[in-house]
This record gives structure tokens, sequence and C-alpha cells, in this order.
């Protein structure tokens, strides 16, 4: 059986290159970077170019990269750090309703501290309104944070537009790139944003390893503590396979970035067009013009969206939906609600995402089995609002 994988805002496979480049750092480099001898000097010298690689990226300076765990433990530092390192300031912070959990519960976690959040509301496309950024912000505004574009829908934001109005206030302004990088020019000196999160895994290098932009001459709140890795700032021994493998990863998404938004550009359209014209009743959730390259969201009408991920499965092709039902709990994607889209909808809705390895044979395979398996949903589940809101009740939750 064929397998073909349509999930690459979810992770991504490790490039051969990447693996490659990290091995020596298990078996022979595998010294401690903070050692005072050889085996620990050459350990820092990997740390070092993977943090060159990582910096030319996003147009940074090595200094003002930060290795992490991942994307969620940078979002949690620069939300939380930024905060506490100005609240003789103010608690206003400002997000967005559709962000990633990895921000959305820091900023609850916050809020029970005693901070105060506004959640913007976003458009039908999922686009927020500068207007209403501008409105929100008071005189105790100390942080907007904002993703540069959504990890369901692929969405961009005004990122360039919001650091100014940031900037303007004397407001700090952290954006979460962690589905941008790799598959959007990012520049973070043009952009004027203060603090960026970025993860590995998402541009074809290894799980466990991200890091945090913190413009120079910012000083935030330390969020570990126990070390002076990090140059003080991130406490404990660095994952330096892992950030070797970040910086190797990098170093092609910089070298092969103009062809790899050409290449899945073309094939998320061709996607898109085959569905269109081989299954009817499928729309596309948010813009094609502000979005991810190789993200497509759709709805696919009447049907059950974890029946297609399920049946899906059983040929080999692997998606993600925004929604979730099972026995205990029944809930449509915060984004697609936010978006405005009827709960019938979200529920219908699933996500695929190309990416270097998807090829046009694996995309005509899909819709081969996407049109028998949407043509069988279909024909023996009469699936509608008024069916959705009954599923909701007998599973005993919100839709």
């Amino acid at each position: 059986m064929r397998e073909v994988y349509l999930d690459y805002s979810a992770t991504t496979p490790v490039k051969k290159e990447v693996l490659e480049e990290m091995l020596p750092y298990f078996t022979e480099k595998y010294g401690n970077p903070s050692s005072l001898y050889a085996k620990g000097f050459e350990a820092k010298e990997g740390l070092m170019l993977a943090r060159t690689r990582v910096a030319e990226l996003i147009g940074a300076q090595d200094r003002e990269i930060y290795f992490t765990s991942g994307g969620t433990e940078a979002d949690n530092w620069a939300v939380v750090g930024a905060v506490k390192s100005r609240k003789a300031k103010g608690n206003h912070i400002i997000t967005t309703k559709i962000e990633h959990h990895a921000l959305l519960h820091t900023c609850e976690y916050l809020e029970k501290e005693g901070y105060d959040v506004t959640y913007l509301d976003v458009d039908k496309y999922g686009i927020i309104s500068l207007e209403q950024l501008k409105e929100a912000i008071t005189d105790k505004t100390v942080l907007i944070s904002i993703m540069f574009a959504n990890n369901e829908v692929g969405s961009i934001q005004p990122v360039k537009e919001i650091a100014a109005i940031a900037k303007e206030k004397g407001i700090l302004f952290h954006t979460d790139a962690v589905q941008a990088l790799g598959n959007v020019p990012i520049d973070v000196k043009d952009l004027g944003v203060d603090m960026m999160s970025i993860s590995s895994h998402k541009i074809y290098g290894p799980k466990g390893v991200g890091a945090l932009y913190i413009r120079k001459g910012l000083v935030i709140t330390n969020l570990i503590q126990g070390g002076a890795q990090e140059y003080k700032k991130r406490a404990g021994t660095e994952n330096l396979a892992g950030i070797v493998g970040f910086g190797k990863a990098s170093e092609l998404a910089r070298l092969n970035l103009d062809s790899h938004i050409k290449n899945i550009s073309e094939l998320r359209d061709y996607f898109l067009s085959e569905i269109k014209s081989k299954i009817p009743d499928v729309d596309v959730n948010g813009s094609l013009e502000h979005r991810l390259p190789g993200n497509l969201n759709l709805v696919f009408n009447y049907v059950e969206g974890e029946a297609l991920i399920l049946y899906m499965d059983l040929q080999g092709i692997y998606a993600s939906t925004g929604s979730a039902c099972s026995s205990a709990s029944f809930s449509a994607s915060h984004v697609l609600a936010a978006m405005g889209l009827p709960i019938e909808q979200a529920y219908s809705s699933v996500r695929f995402t190309v990416g270097d390895f998807t090829t046009k044979e694996d995309i005509d395979y899909v819709v081969a089995e996407l049109v028998k398996i949407v043509d069988k949903l279909r024909s023996f589940s009469p699936f509608d609002k008024d069916h959705v809101m009954e599923t909701a009740q007998k599973c005993n939750c919100q839709a």
C-alpha cells in the first residue's frame, strides 16, 4: 500500500543531510560545550556554528539566538519573561483567539496570576484587524503576542505593521513563527519584531529543539534557572546533537527557500484544482492569498472530518482535522470557530499540508482515494447541522 504524508505542519521527517551532521555528536563529538578542554571546545564549535546558521535564516545576529527545547518553551519564555520583566509598567497583554495553545494556555496561566489579557478577533480569513489592535492598547499594555502564520489554516498576519504599532506605543512585540519558518522569507530586522519563537522539527530538523530570538539590548526575565548556558539566559546542558541538526536544517531551508516555496505552492494549487474538479461541495477555509504555501484546509461538506481521517489512514494517507469527538468530549477547532465557520463545517474540515517529499503522483493517489472515500461517507451518513448538534448532545459536550 502506498503511504502519503500530508501533515507537514504537524512535523516533518529529518532530512538525510541533517541526520548525517548530527550523528557524530552522539558518538564522537560528545563533549559538553561548557567544558574547558579540547572535547568541550569541539562541542562548542558545533553549537556556535548551529547558532550562526539559525541566525542567518531569520536575519538575526548570533547573540540574539537562544536555544530552547522547542517552540512551546520559546513561547512560554517570551510571554512570561516579557511581562514579568515589565510588571512595574503594567499587566496587560494583547494576543488573538487563534494562537497555538502554547501561547493561549500561557496567557490563561498569567490571567490566574492577575494579568489582563485581550484576545483579538479575526476575520473570515483568519486575519486580525489593525484598527482593533490599536483600540485594544491601554497605558497598561506591556506585550503584544500575535503569531506569524496560523498552524491550522495557514493565514499570515501583517507582522511588520503590528510591529510598527507596538514600537510606536513602546510595547514589546513577540511573534510565534514556528509555522512560518522555512516557508516564507523572514528578516527580523526588517519586520521590527522584538522576540520570535521558532522550532526545528517543522523544517526537517529533529524534535526537541527550538529557539527564541531576542532583539539585541532587550532584557527579559529568565524562565529556567540553574546554569550559565545560553549566555546565562537559559540554564541546562544544551541538546547538542539536536541543536546541530537544527542548524543544518536552517542552512538547507535558507539555501532552498525559493525553490521550496515554488514547489509546494504549485503542488498545493494542483491538489486544490484536482479536488475541486472531482469532488463536489468542497470549500476552502481561509484565504489563498495571505497563506502559507503548503497549507490547504478544506471543508468536505456532509462528511464527518474524523471519519474522513480514519478512512484515509486505512489507505496510507496521513492528514489532520481541527475537530475532535470522543465519548467524553466534542470540540470544534478554536481557530475555525474564531473565523466564524458554522459548527457543521468546522466539524467537516481537514488540514492537508504538503512538503519537500510530496510528489504529484502522491497528490493523484490521494485525490483518487478521496473521491471514493467522500462518496462512501456521504452515501451512508446524512451529515448536516442537525446531525452535528445531535452528536454533540449525545457526547454530553459543547458544540
